[in-house]
């Protein structure tokens, strides 16, 4: 895993986990959000994008000097592992006795989910560079 999360150099690792947790903070916030403001395939599709995001957000905030490609790579792989693993019935079964299993784990397979997964795990790269991008160019002045 060491090797998979490969440090970008010159990177502040105490700004980039402030700025993932605040991160974190707000896709909490936009999920729950969407939730009251949306119905139907927007609240359940949107939710999956924003479930990968806040996946590539606690990377981040794991391992700071992850490049985004790396972190998009490890949330994505983290969501449909937890997508695949509802075919098995266990992620049903947790979540009858636990809310935190329903919500982390969800309860049954939709194929449509691994391509809003995807969708989170690019938002999240591309921001990720964008601000990357946008720091080192400031800091070349």
């Amino acid at each position: 895993m060491a090797l998979f999360l490969k440090a970008r150099p010159g990177s502040d690792p105490a700004r980039t986990r402030v700025a993932a947790a605040v991160a974190a903070l707000v896709t909490v916030g936009a999920g729950l959000g969407l939730q009251v403001v949306a119905a139907g395939d927007v609240a359940k599709y949107g939710g999956d994008a924003l479930y990968t995001l806040l996946i590539f957000a606690l990377v981040v905030l794991v391992a700071p000097r992850v490049t985004p490609l790396r972190a998009a790579a490890v949330a994505l792989a983290v969501s449909w592992g937890v997508e695949f693993l509802q075919l098995t019935g266990l992620p049903a079964e947790l979540s009858r006795h636990s809310t935190a299993a329903r919500l982390v784990l969800g309860s049954t397979f939709n194929a449509p989910d691994l391509f809003w997964y995807t969708v989170g795990a690019i938002a999240g790269g591309l921001v990720a560079r964008g601000v990357r991008c946008r720091s080192e160019n400031r800091g070349a002045r």
